[in-house]
C-alpha cells in the first residue's frame, strides 16, 4: 500500500512539475518543439554586430564549421555555465578549436550592445563571437535557426528570457550538423566538436 502510495505522490509531483515548465516556457527551452534535420541549410542573410562593433554577415559563418549558441548575458545560469563549458573545449580542443568559427548570438538585444557583449566575454574565450542588432534582426536569425527564446516579466519588475538550452553545430557550408545538449558529458561534446573541425571545407 505504501508503494503504491509513493508511486501516486512520485506521479503527481511530476506532472505539477511539467505543467509549471510548459507554463514558464522552460519546456520550450529545453525541448524544443522541432529539431532541423542533419544536412538542413540553416544560415541564412542576415546583418548583425559583434562586440567590437563590426558588422557580421553569414559569410563569416561560412567556409568553416561553427559552434553556435543563443543566449543572453543578464542569464543567471544556463548561458555562463554553457559558455564556461565552450571555453573548456576549445582549450581541450588544442589547435583544431582554430578550424571552427564560434558564436555567441543574444536573444536580448534591448540589454546586450556590443560594449555590453564585449565587457561580458571578457571572462571567456576570445575566439567566441559575441553577436547582436536590432530585435528584427535578431528574431530573423533566431527563427532561421530553429531557436526558440521568450521574454518573461519578473514579478516586482524587470524580465528574463526563456530561450533553447542547445548549442547548434554548422558544417562549413551552414548545414545542420547536430547539437551539444547544456550539461552534456564533456567527452561526447568534444568527441562532436573533433569530428565537426575534421569536416573538409566546400568544395574540397
Amino acid at each position: 500500500m505504501r508503494t503504491v502510495r509513493l508511486i501516486a505522490l512520485t506521479a503527481v509531483s511530476i506532472l505539477i512539475a511539467l505543467t509549471l515548465a510548459a507554463r514558464l516556457g522552460l519546456w520550450d527551452a529545453l525541448f524544443p518543439q522541432s529539431t532541423p534535420s542533419y544536412g538542413a541549410v540553416m544560415v541564412k542573410p542576415f546583418a548583425l554586430l559583434d562586440q567590437s562593433g563590426r558588422k557580421v554577415t553569414e559569410r563569416d559563418l561560412l567556409g568553416r564549421p561553427a559552434v553556435v549558441f543563443f543566449g543572453f548575458t543578464f542569464c543567471p545560469e544556463v548561458c555562463p555555465t554553457t559558455l564556461a563549458d565552450i571555453t573548456n573545449w576549445l582549450g581541450e580542443l588544442g589547435p583544431d578549436a582554430d578550424r571552427l568559427g564560434v558564436f555567441f548570438d543574444t536573444v536580448d538585444p534591448g540589454r546586450d550592445t556590443p560594449d555590453e557583449l564585449a565587457k561580458y566575454l571578457t571572462s571567456f574565450d576570445p575566439r567566441i563571437r559575441g553577436l547582436t542588432g536590432t530585435a528584427a534582426d535578431i528574431d530573423g536569425v533566431a527563427k532561421a535557426f530553429g531557436i526558440y527564446y521568450k521574454r518573461v516579466e519578473i514579478e516586482g519588475g524587470g524580465y528574463t528570457m526563456d530561450h533553447t538550452a542547445s548549442v547548434l553545430l554548422l558544417d562549413a557550408s551552414g548545414r545542420f550538423a547536430g547539437t551539444i545538449s547544456y550539461q552534456e558529458a564533456k567527452e561526447a561534446a568534444l568527441a562532436k566538436l573533433r569530428h565537426l573541425a575534421e569536416q573538409p571545407a566546400p568544395g574540397v
